[in-house]
């Protein structure tokens, strides 16, 4: 009995339980379709004012876009007008122009016929003419024609006849022009600078003391010394000084070297001087080989033989005139290179003739004979080309038979002509000199007179109140005629004659 109450209150509660959870659940979800109601009476709202916002916002931007509309259909509008306008300009000019063409083309028909007419008449004319002449003169028109081309032919013959005799003369003309100007214009391309050593023959010494040591016990120092370098030792009364003596430049160079030498070391023996001219042998060897090389480059000549060229090397303490043979041969080179160039002669020829014509006074202390000859027999020897060996060997032949001997010859005189390459002795440059001033001198009415550069002008001061404008022009002429008449010289000498007016005052 207690378990069935106990049951039915359990059954009671749980009625109770449930019916307490179903009414509470009851009231929550009406409260939250309540608050769903409520939210979505909001959400509503809000779509509505958004919807009307927009719909705003659409009516304005429509309202703006219709205004842009309008206004660029009235642009266009306006540009059409503008372009319309134009247009019917254009068309209004094309019809003036088609009226003015019309009118000109009448106008050209109406001018064509009427030359068409003129000419008609000319013609007619013409042909009157033409009978009427030929009534005259008896000839017919093809007879006329036929005089008229002979004696026209006549007339052009003679006129080329005489043009080609001028043209004959100023083509001889131009020809010694172009001689002269070929020559003038290699001298002036060479630009070398001019050279004029001494070859030296003294030796200088320390102190006299020196002497002694060189001549040595009875002489056996300076014997050993010339028979080692085949020189002559003069030592003489000279202050601290010797001289050696040899033809043989090389030699006179070995000697010269080996015994500055000898002074500066202070061990002089016979043994000592044999080992130090030996050494100092092959040193100048050595250099005369290097010389010679570098006188080829320099005068861009190649394929010589290696022997050949060490002969070319010893030119290099070779002097004519104070002027060295080894540089001058260059010189002589390069302007035969130009010279041949330039009026179309072997070029090679000139060249290589040019740098050997002088080979030969390399070998004329030990070979007789001219250094012309000499020079084409040591060109034989070593394979130079026949004409190459012709242009050394005629280089100072009167009868030159070819054209590169005769352009060596001429470069041979251009190189040593230029002014300072030779030495002249001083007694003969003072003469001249005097001679220039005396002639100058010798005229009425000169102040003054200096000889400059070198002999090559004569400046000429006169007096103002005896010598007057037009007679300085006579003068200088005058001068110029006398030193040409009895003065023997080199090139040319410049005659300048100054005339000064001076007016003085004084301010008291």
């Amino acid at each position: 009995m207690e378990t069935l109450i106990i049951v039915l209150a359990v059954l009671v509660a749980l009625g109770i339980g449930t019916a307490t959870g179903f009414f509470f659940r009851a009231s929550i979800l009406g409260k939250r379709m309540k608050d769903a109601g409520e939210e979505a009476s909001r959400i509503l709202g809000e779509a509505e004012e958004q919807r009307k916002r927009a719909l705003l916002e659409a009516k304005e931007e429509a309202l703006g876009l219709r205004t842009s509309a309008e206004a660029d259909l009235r642009d266009r509008r306006s540009e059409l007008q503008r372009q319309e306008q134009r247009l019917a300009n254009r068309e209004e000019n094309i019809e003036r122009r088609s009226d003015n063409l019309d009118k000109r083309e009448k106008s050209q028909v109406t001018r064509e016929k009427e030359l068409e007419d003129g000419h008609a008449q000319l013609e007619g004319m013409k042909n009157q003419e033409l009978e009427i002449l030929e009534n005259l003169s008896s000839l017919s028109a093809n007879d006329a024609r036929d005089l008229l081309m002979k004696k026209a032919e006549e007339e052009i013959q003679y006129d080329v006849a005489r043009r080609y005799r001028d043209v004959e003369q100023l083509a001889k003309d131009e020809a010694d022009q172009k001689a002269r100007k070929v020559l003038t214009l290699s001298i002036h391309r060479l630009a070398s600078d001019v050279v004029s050593e001494n070859t030296v023959k003294s030796i200088p010494l320390p102190n006299d003391d020196m002497k002694g040591r060189l001549i040595g016990r009875e002489g056996r120092n300076i014997r050993a010394i010339e028979a080692a370098t085949g020189v002559d030792l003069i030592i003489d009364d000279t202050p601290e000084a010797v001289t050696i003596s040899c033809f043989d430049p090389v030699r006179r160079e070995v000697a010269r070297l080996a015994i500055t030498k000898l002074v500066a070391d202070g061990r002089i023996h016979p043994a000592r001087v044999e080992e130090v001219v030996e050494k100092t042998r092959e040193e100048v060897e050595e250099n005369i080989r290097e010389e010679g090389e570098k006188g080829v480059f320099d005068a861009k000549v190649m394929g010589l033989n290696p022997e050949l060229v060490r002969l070319f090397g010893r030119l290099k303490y070779r002097y004519s005139y104070g002027e060295n043979i080894l540089q001058h041969s260059v010189q002589v080179s390069v302007l035969s290179g130009m010279i041949a160039a330039e009026i179309g002669a072997n070029v090679e020829v000139a060249k290589v003739g040019g740098l050997l014509h002088d080979i030969g006074k390399a070998l004329t202390h030990e070979v007789e004979g001219s250094h012309a000859e000499i020079g084409g027999e040591v060109a034989r020897k070593y394979g130079i080309p026949y004409e190459i060996e012709r242009a050394i060997m005629e280089h100072h032949d009167e009868e030159r038979g070819s054209v590169e001997a005769f352009i060596v010859a001429a470069a041979d005189a251009i190189s040593a002509a230029r002014p300072g390459s030779r030495r002249d002795t001083l007694e003969h440059y003072a003469k001249r000199l005097e001679a220039l001033e005396q002639v100058a001198l010798s005229f009425p009415g000169v102040e003054k007179c200096y000889a400059i550069q070198a002999g090559r002008e004569v400046r000429i001061l006169v007096k103002s109140g005896e010598v007057d404008d037009v007679t300085s022009s006579k003068l200088a002429r005058d001068v110029v005629k006398k030193i040409e008449d009895t003065l023997v010289y080199p090139g040319l000498i410049k005659v300048t004659v100054i005339r000064e007016t001076r007016s003085v005052e004084f301010a008291r």
